[in-house]
Parts: C-alpha cells; sequence; structure tokens
C-alpha cells in the first residue's frame, strides 16, 4: 500500500512539520538577522547539494528581490578538489544547506568562511553534524527523521527557514504574518490534489519531460525535475521560461509533456503567453498555478491554493510535484522510499 511507505507519510506530515519549525525557531533565526545587520552582511555565499541546491536556488530570488542581498551560489569543488577557495569580501555571510550535514565538500566551505573570519550559519536536521560544528548559528528544521531517500519535509522546511531570514532581516510585521499560514496553505494544497494518482497513471510511459519556471518558482522547476528523476527514472529537464526559448523550445513536439509552475504574481502574465506557445507547438501542457485562466490551459491541471503571496509560493507548488512523483513512481512498481543506486546521506568532495 502506497499509504504505508515512508514517502508517503513524510509529504502529508508537511503541514504539522512547518508548523512545528514556525514555533520552534523562530528565536534563532532571529538571532541570526540581528547579527547579519550588526556584521553589515551584503552579501551571502550559499554552499549546498541536491534539494539543498535547489533551496538555495530559492534563497536567491528570495534575499535578493525582498532584503536586497546577491546571493551567490559556491562551488565546492574549488574547496575540496582544486586546493583554490576564493576570497570572501568582509562582508560576506556564509550560508550551509544540508539535511544531514554531513557532506564533506559543503563542511569544507564553511570551514574554510570561519578560516577567513567570516559569519558562518547551517540549516540543518542534525545540530550535532559536522556542519553545525562550522557554523556561527545553526538553524534547525525540526522535521524528526526523514526515511526515504527523496527529500520531501526537509526540503519545504529548508524553504520556510529560508524565508523566516528573509522576514527577519526586513522587520515586516506582514511577513510574519503570511509566514503563519504556510502550513494551511499546504494542507489546502494536499487535499486540492489528493486525486493526482489519474493523472499519473497517464504519464506511466513517459520517458522525456521538461520542467519550466521562473523568478522564485525556478527552484520548484529544479525540484519537481529532481524527484521525477530519483522516484520515476524519467529524464526530466528543468528550465526557466526564458532560457526554455533560447534554443530548448526545439524539442517540443506534438505530445511532448511540460510541466508548468505558474501560480499568480509578478510573472503570470508572461507564463499565460509561454504555455500558449507551447500549446501551438502542440505540447502535452500540465499546469501547476492557482489562477482558474491558467490551469485551462492545460492537458491536465494541478492547482494551488488562492492568496499566496508569490514570495511563499515555492512552498506550495512544490507539493504537487511531489505527490506526482510518488504516484508515478507506485503506477511504475517502484519503490518509492528506496530509488535504485540512491542512499538518503550522499557524501561528496
Amino acid at each position: 500500500m502506497l499509504e504505508s511507505t515512508h514517502l508517503y507519510r513524510e509529504i502529508h506530515e508537511q503541514p504539522q512539520v512547518l508548523a512545528r519549525l514556525l514555533e520552534q525557531e523562530t528565536p534563532a533565526v532571529e538571532r541570526v538577522a540581528r547579527k547579519w545587520r550588526a556584521q553589515g552582511v551584503d552579501h551571502v555565499v550559499i554552499a549546498a547539494r541536491g534539494s539543498s541546491d535547489n533551496a538555495g536556488r530559492y534563497a536567491q530570488y528570495l534575499l535578493g528581490a525582498r532584503a536586497r542581498l546577491p546571493v551567490t551560489l559556491t562551488t565546492p569543488s574549488l574547496f575540496t578538489v582544486y586546493g583554490t577557495p576564493p576570497r570572501f569580501g568582509p562582508h560576506t555571510a556564509v550560508l550551509g544547506i544540508s539535511q544531514s550535514g554531513r557532506s564533506p565538500d559543503i563542511v569544507s566551505v564553511l570551514a574554510e568562511a570561519r578560516q577567513q573570519g567570516r559569519p558562518t550559519a547551517a540549516i540543518t536536521n542534525d545540530p550535532a553534524s559536522a556542519l553545525a560544528q562550522q557554523a556561527d548559528h545553526v538553524l534547525q528544521l525540526h522535521t524528526g527523521p526523514e526515511r526515504a531517500v527523496a527529500a520531501t519535509k526537509t526540503y519545504t522546511g529548508q524553504l520556510l527557514v529560508v524565508a523566516m531570514l528573509v522576514a527577519a532581516l526586513t522587520q515586516e510585521p506582514e511577513s510574519w504574518t503570511a509566514l503563519r499560514q504556510v502550513p494551511a496553505w499546504v494542507a489546502d494544497t494536499l487535499e486540492r490534489n489528493a486525486d493526482v494518482a489519474p493523472t499519473a497513471e497517464r504519464y506511466r510511459y513517459m520517458v522525456n519531460c521538461v520542467v519550466i519556471g521562473r523568478g522564485y518558482n525556478y527552484a520548484t522547476a529544479f525540484e519537481m525535475a529532481l524527484k521525477l528523476k530519483e522516484l520515476t527514472y524519467s529524464v526530466a529537464e528543468p528550465y526557466s521560461s526564458a532560457d526554455f526559448l533560447h534554443g530548448p523550445l526545439a524539442l517540443i513536439q506534438h505530445g511532448f509533456p511540460a510541466f508548468v509552475v505558474a501560480p499568480a504574481g509578478a510573472l503570470q502574465e508572461e507564463m499565460g503567453r509561454f504555455i500558449q506557445r507551447l500549446r501551438e507547438r502542440e505540447a502535452e501542457v500540465i499546469v501547476i498555478s492557482d489562477l482558474p485562466e491558467l490551469l485551462a490551459q492545460g492537458r491536465k491541471q494541478l492547482p494551488l491554493p488562492p492568496q499566496v503571496p508569490e514570495w511563499l509560493s515555492p512552498l506550495t507548488a512544490i507539493v504537487p510535484g511531489q505527490l506526482l512523483a510518488m504516484h508515478l513512481a507506485h503506477a511504475r512498481d517502484y519503490d518509492p522510499d528506496h530509488p535504485r543506486g540512491l542512499r538518503k546521506v550522499t557524501e561528496t568532495r
């Protein structure tokens, strides 16, 4: 039974996990924000891999758009393979994001930052991990053990910590008001997509597809594509809608599956035009949105709850992708808890 798998339970635990995270970690997040403001932090470097790297992509947009901080995703190989770590600027903070906190390359980035005297912080599910030991501040995910190999609740937990950090940095009360509604919005998303199994069945024999997002949901495109790859073994390629028009559009032919993440916000008109262009080329478009007019353009629809601010929409937009990937794996008779060749903790250098 799919309901007995760790993955099913962990996807459906997310509202409770996020509520617990908000309740327990807000003081720690505010301490980091106060420290960074006092230190005059004007640049953030993020070290991460896998799903955590996708949370870093979200941080690039969110810290840039709302806190006006430039964010760089670091290149860990410079630290561990080439032995030529960059010199961090005098007002640079270094943030490591890792569910386990055990990958040596991510740990090495924070260790180098500490050696250079730069402020460090870690977002992790293990406060005793090697990564946490290299951090001035540890922001815990409070998810409990994540037993399925594919990250779900730890990923949305990482997104929420990033969003909380931005709210603490900007000191906007309305941001915290919105954040407190996130668990309910995620629960609503799970309910709206409870019948996703027939949609998954339609794509049982899908070999290739693209996942498109832009802005805050550029990260969602990468994370959903990762879930489809690791759980269903499909060749799922993520793109920004802008980048997709610069060449990859040639992939589209009759019936080619294209998942488009298009919630309400600054990009909704552009994404509407983009979906229409895909339809003109006879793509099979699957739309993830809260906008009825965009959902109506999809051959299949994965609905989102309305009224979620665009800057928080990645927390809800990834949930239909998680569910679809899980049900597609089940339809193909794959074990959703143990994708082939993968382990829960991957340690790279």
